[in-house]
């Protein structure tokens, strides 16, 4: 099944599943709001079972549908869980955007499924209880991001213990050369021009911020074991090499690939099978060059944030994370400018620290903690008057 079968990673995911329909069955999709996308999926794939995280729009989408289908509708984030753990389901991708992705994807690792891991919120927030949920349920995590299943290939076959630090790479977004004055003037529209890859807009100004990047550490962190001085992002701009790994005895692995989220897409949903497929190649002859540089952390202060999170612990990602989304958003609308999306997380961040942080939160804290991450966003947008 699919957690947010109508985003970006959601409807790549349909794409790969497509092609290798011999081997997927699509039992379930899940979407928040998108209706009619979801309407066009569900006539074309016909699930057995689908959740709409949107209560409110059950009869709305039911008229879409009309008499074409007749399988079982759920809806809430129960929904989503109940979905997320059915017994028929073997394997979900959780590709939902933003903290929506927590519940469904602890409810899948508890059950024991498989998961195709997308949504990278769900590690930030609450890795500590979905590693410990996985561990239980003896769950496979498989990683979906670029960057992280690259980071997977190079392990196949190795002595975890042996990994001397890990490389993230950064396309570095379309900012990555402006001039430090000129991001507070920078638009939505110029925000979105990612210049290598394409994908839904949050994640695009995640991107373009390197919140992406840093999020993706924090999912590192959880993912292999690994303290935060041994993972490092370095800037990449041909988005060709997606991670390496250092070794203990100096020798290094990279992963090659290209900007091509289908890729890892099935190599999660086939692993450890490799299959054929019509997707993106690379070519060595063609390539050219290939460049690496630090992160400029003045210029892209969410990296520092977000390692800052990690390394805090506790609800501290899980806050970072929901005043992120608030900010991309309100950036998105045109309310405030690229430039206060750090600014404004870093001011959640303070007051969180002297406020409420618990450093070993079960569930409903970290939902609470997000949950009044955005309350106090929104007061300070209003009271500081943060508007473009």
């Amino acid at each position: 099944m699919i957690i947010g079968s109508t985003g970006s990673i959601g409807r790549q995911t349909l794409e790969v599943a497509e092609h290798l329909r011999e081997k997927i069955v699509i039992y379930g999709l899940a979407a928040h709001s998108s209706l009619e996308l979801l309407a066009e999926q569900v006539k074309k794939y016909r699930p057995a079972v689908v959740a709409l995280a949107d209560p409110g729009k059950r009869q709305a989408f039911l008229s879409l549908l009309g008499d074409t289908w007749q399988g079982r509708l759920l809806t809430g984030a129960e929904g989503l869980e109940e979905l997320a753990a059915d017994p028929e389901v073997e394997m979900v991708v959780s590709a939902a955007v933003g903290a929506a992705g927590i519940r469904p994807t602890l409810a899948a690792v508890k059950a024991g499924k498989a998961v195709a891991l997308a949504n990278k919120e769900a590690l930030v927030a609450a890795g500590e209880l979905i590693m410990a949920g996985a561990a239980k349920g003896n769950a496979p995590l498989l990683p979906v991001d670029s960057e992280h299943s690259a980071v997977f290939q190079c392990l196949m076959g190795e002595d975890r213990s042996a990994v001397k630090k890990i490389y993230l790479t950064a396309s570095g977004g379309p900012f990555r050369e402006t001039r430090l004055p000129d991001l507070a003037k920078v638009t939505p529209e110029e925000a979105l021009a990612h210049p290598t890859w394409r994908m839904g807009k949050k994640i695009t100004i995640d991107s373009a911020t390197l919140m992406n990047k840093g999020l993706e550490v924090i999912e590192a962190h959880w993912l292999f074991s690994l303290d935060y001085d041994r993972i490092h992002v370095v800037i990449h701009p041909q988005s060709i090499v997606h991670a390496v790994v250092e070794m203990v005895d100096g020798f290094c692995t990279a992963q090659l690939g290209p900007a091509d989220m289908r890729l890892p897409i099935q190599f999660a949903l086939t692993y450890p099978e490799r299959r054929e497929n019509p997707f993106s190649r690379l070519d060595l002859v063609t390539l050219g060059r290939l460049d690496f540089s630090p992160p400029d952390l003045e210029r892209f202060p969410c990296l520092a944030l977000a390692y800052a999170a990690g390394r805090r612990g506790g609800t501290m990602p899980a806050v970072m994370n929901a005043a992120n989304e608030e900010a991309v958003t309100a950036f998105l609308e045109g309310r405030i400018g690229f430039s206060a999306i750090p600014a404004l997380v870093e001011k959640v961040m303070e007051i969180h620290e002297k406020e409420g942080f618990v450093s070993s939160p079960d569930l409903e804290t970290i939902l609470d903690a997000d949950n009044r991450a955005r309350e106090v966003f929104s007061s300070l947008f209003q009271r500081q008057g943060l508007a473009r």
